[in-house]
């Protein structure tokens, strides 16, 4: 039976929970902008206030902090020959993006849906160094046509940073989600433009959001990427990278908005 966490929680993680730095979110507010991303490697040590997001696979990210926190976006049960994280988002809308079976030894399971359909989820998770949030949002479903809140978009509050992964969306959020959602720093963005919403939207709420950094993800090729690229530079610097890692903080946030695609890669512990 898969291992559920919902509710509201404030709990640490004795042995790497750490003061968080407030990342503010909610209010509307200008990020300091600075020219460059730096690189970075797999489990090497972070500055203080970084943050380093891996691309291990379709929509599955592993977000490092600087006391040693790991969550995994859409987990759906192997990101390669690593510990295992602390913390797991997950969605349903394919089973691409969950896992039935979660080890019973990661400590918080984050499932993006209720176990009462068609409630929102209202996930809120202190661990000190790191607060995670969902915002519901529906689905497209063979069986109702739409799912209320089948979905979950993830916000990570940390090293004063909002990060934000969309998840397996197939709308376009409302104003009240748009609100709840506050200002994203950070965000992977599926850019499928069929199994997820198509690409006009998905590049309509990019432009909304105006996140500094927009990483593409839930692609299938060069083609489809391509189109979204395509889509996304009039208004936002392209950078290509070879690596399936990026290292971030709130000093080191580009100017201008900015697409900066990786390349996923499974993670192996050095």
């Amino acid at each position: 039976m898969i291992r559920l966490l919902f509710c509201f929680m404030l709990l640490p993680v004795a042995a790497i929970a750490q003061d968080r730095r407030p990342s503010h979110c909610i209010a509307i507010a200008e990020a300091p902008g600075i020219e460059y991303l730096q690189y970075a490697a797999f489990a090497d040590p972070l500055d203080d206030y970084a943050v380093r997001l891996n691309y291990v696979d379709h929509s599955m990210f592993l977000i490092e902090t600087q006391g040693g926190l790991r969550a995994v976006t859409d987990y759906n049960g192997f990101i390669g020959s690593t510990r295992l994280p602390d913390i797991v988002t997950m969605n349903r809308a394919h089973i691409s993006h969950w896992t039935p079976t979660p080890d019973a030894a990661i400590p918080y399971v984050l499932p993006g849906w209720s176990e009462t359909v068609g409630a929102p989820v209202g996930h809120y998770l202190d661990l000190g160094e790191m607060l995670v949030r969902s915002v519901s949002t529906d689905i497209r479903s063979s069986a109702a046509g739409v799912e209320r809140n089948g979905n979950s978009i993830f916000v990570f509050e940390v090293a004063g940073l909002c990060i934000g992964h969309l998840g397996h969306l197939h709308f376009e959020p409302s104003a009240e989600q748009y609100a709840a959602l506050g200002r994203l720093d950070v965000v992977m963005a599926p850019v499928d433009g069929g199994l997820t919403v198509d690409l006009p939207t998905m590049i309509r709420v990019l432009q909304r959001l105006r996140s500094s950094v927009v990483i593409p993800m839930h692609w299938f090729g060069p083609a489809s990427l391509e189109v979204f690229i395509a889509g996304m530079e009039a208004d936002f610097d392209i950078d290509r990278r070879d690596e399936s890692f990026l290292e971030v903080s709130l000093n080191s946030l580009p100017g201008r908005p900015t697409v900066v695609v990786l390349q996923p890669s499974y993670l192996t512990e050095p």
